[in-house]
């Protein structure tokens, strides 16, 4: 397993920055990171998506692991490798986006929803598979996807929050992906950058007491 995968189960939380102000995410990933979150991802709907991860990388390679979302296309994924990516999300399923990966070296976390997409996905090379969209079934769909395939890493994106984290944790999550829950678009707006470490705090936090309370029913 890589050093940088290590780092995000570590972890647990992959924070999702998604906003029209990408002149401002460098300093939101500082407070994320000071937070205690170190995997976060920049999508690719932000404005310059690929300036913000030269930014970001150029200011906070040292502290934390750095991806790139919404990546549809080997072409995209190469961009952000290039800027600084070193693991590439997709909310979809896409092979060539899988070897583009592993051609360069990088991580890879395809997007899937049903059982077939989710052994597809992983038999490809992914390194965790992205359960998206997650709010659709919630914690117990999650729950009996892990059930028959316990060996595939996955990762619930898409309604995960301060309530439901626990539970996507206890349904046998390896990480989670946070968006506006998080990275909330009103404190981004506002540059309330104190909120958002204090909600990256909770979240890690989350991730450490579900995964405790795990090990104790074993």
């Amino acid at each position: 397993m890589s050093a940088a995968l290590t780092r995000i189960l570590d972890c647990g939380v992959v924070a999702v920055m998604r906003s029209d102000r990408g002149d401002v995410l460098a300093d939101v990933a500082e407070s994320l990171a000071s937070g205690g979150v170190t995997a976060i991802e920049v999508t690719f709907t932000v404005p310059q998506a690929h300036r913000v991860l030269e930014s970001v990388a150029s200011r906070l390679a040292d502290r934390i692991v750095l991806g790139a979302g919404t990546v549809l296309d080997p072409e995209t994924a190469r961009i952000a490798i290039l800027s600084g990516a070193e693991f590439i999300v997709s909310p979809t399923l896409n092979v060539a986006v899988i070897e583009m990966c592993k051609r360069y070296g990088k991580l890879v976390f395809p997007g899937a929803f049903t059982p077939t997409e989710i052994l597809t996905a992983w038999q490809a090379g992914a390194d965790i598979v992205k359960v998206f969209p997650a709010d659709v079934g919630g914690p117990a769909y999650f729950k009996a996807i892990h059930g028959p395939l316990p060996s595939i890493r996955l990762m619930p994106t898409g309604g995960v929050d301060l309530n439901t984290a626990a539970d996507f944790i206890r349904a046998g999550a390896c990480a989670l992906g946070v968006g506006s829950a998080l990275v909330q678009p009103q404190l981004v707006r506002s540059g309330n950058l104190a909120e958002i470490e204090s909600l990256a705090r909770r979240f890690v936090e989350i991730v450490k007491q579900a995964r405790a309370e795990n090990e104790y029913r074993k």
